[in-house]
């Protein structure tokens, strides 16, 4: 999984890209400092694998990860390529979805690129950007359909439909991710744009540090407000802060999150709205060479479970061997959890679940 970190300059993206990753990209005080994205590649906790790990005596513990990518500010006019509008487009196409960083303290010791703090105005400045360059693209497909259209080509009728639709919302102002297709074949048609205004997006309020511990304050309700309306997840933190807990040892970081009111860090609530957002969970396996916890999305049936670890499981899948994290636990082993009936035998029509253990049998 990989997510994009954008916001307008010096609203705090790069600082909690440092915080979250811990890779030290530069953060300064004027625009631009990020101009190639920095990558970090973070650890999702799990307690469950250190669990597992001592009950198999594991060699190695091997967590899901998810891919941070810091991407350059934006300002007005990225659509036209105005400042670094199009590398920032381009960046932000190949990412799975869209953690978006509002400033939501004041401070007259930080440029603000717009003078005012207002998140709304930010958030809209983005927003725009991204609706005007999925505008040209949608607006060049349905130009050209419409004229396949016109000589009786069903297909295209129905993909011109679609493209109508999201078309009229994107010139009223609205993103694509607002358009409801219920049809999963319309759906697929979308995805196949790559718009930009279809990626799911967590609003990221950063706050300041007196306002720790009352996280809503009237900038960060506004972004609550902002993000229900089009069905985004609304986190709110400190980057200063998360940041300075980096450079802190174990110790000394838990012992200031409690002196802070910091129940949670700035990673664990990104990690929980990402996954929440795009509808993902794990599955293990574990045994003696390695415990791992493999992302995939609710839903998802064995066979292309099976497939995340390595395409050969997925074509020649033939069942799986099942057990629930807890049960497995209250066994004590895998082979008493067989005993007292646990361990079940599941087909290619099984939906996976969280915290499943399972072990594929495949033939290839």
């Amino acid at each position: 999984m990989k997510i994009g970190v954008v916001g307008l300059p010096n609203v705090g993206k790069s600082t909690l890209f440092n915080a979250i990753t811990e890779a030290g990209a530069e953060s300064a005080n004027y625009p631009f400092c990020t101009i190639e994205p920095n990558v970090g590649v973070v650890d999702v906790k799990d307690e469950r694998l250190n669990v597992l790990a001592k009950m198999y005596n594991t060699k190695k513990v091997t967590p899901a990860s998810i891919e941070f990518v810091d991407i350059a500010g934006l300002v007005a006019g990225a659509s036209k390529g105005e400042g670094l509008g199009n590398k920032f487009l381009s960046h932000i196409r190949e990412v799975d979805a869209i953690c978006h960083v509002v400033r939501c303290f004041d401070d007259p010791n930080i440029i603000n690129v717009n003078a005012t703090v207002d998140p709304i105005r930010d958030i809209e400045i983005i927003n725009l950007e991204l609706i005007l360059s999925d505008l040209d693209t949608v607006s060049k497909r349905y130009d050209k359909l419409y004229k396949l259209a016109r000589v009786g080509e069903k297909q295209s009728e129905k993909e011109l439909a679609i493209l109508l639709k999201l078309k009229t919302a994107l010139e009223e102002g609205k993103c694509a991710r607002t358009v409801k297709f219920t049809d999963e074949e319309d759906q697929k048609i979308v995805n196949s744009f790559f718009l930009l205004t279809t990626k799911p997006v967590i609003y990221c309020a950063n706050i300041s540090e007196n306002d720790i511990g009352n996280e809503d304050n009237e900038y960060v309700k506004k972004v609550r407000e902002y993000a229900k309306n089009e069905g985004a997840e609304t986190i709110a933190l400190c980057a200063k802060i998360e940041e300075e807990l980096t450079k802190l040892d174990k110790d000394e970081r838990e012992m200031f999150k409690e002196e802070l009111g910091i129940k949670e860090s700035g990673l664990d609530k990104l990690v929980t709205a990402s996954y929440s957002l795009l509808g993902l969970m794990s599955y293990l396996t574990a045994g003696e060479t390695e415990v791992r916890a493999w992302t995939i999305k609710k839903g998802t049936k064995a066979p292309q479970a099976a497939g995340k670890i390595h395409t050969d499981f997925e074509k020649g899948f033939i069942k799986a061997e099942v057990v629930k994290y807890d049960d497995l636990i209250e066994a004590g082993s895998y082979n008493n959890a067989r005993e007292k009936g646990k361990v079940r035998i599941e087909g290619k029509d099984y939906i996976v679940e969280d915290g499943d253990i399972m072990l594929f049998r495949f033939n290839v």
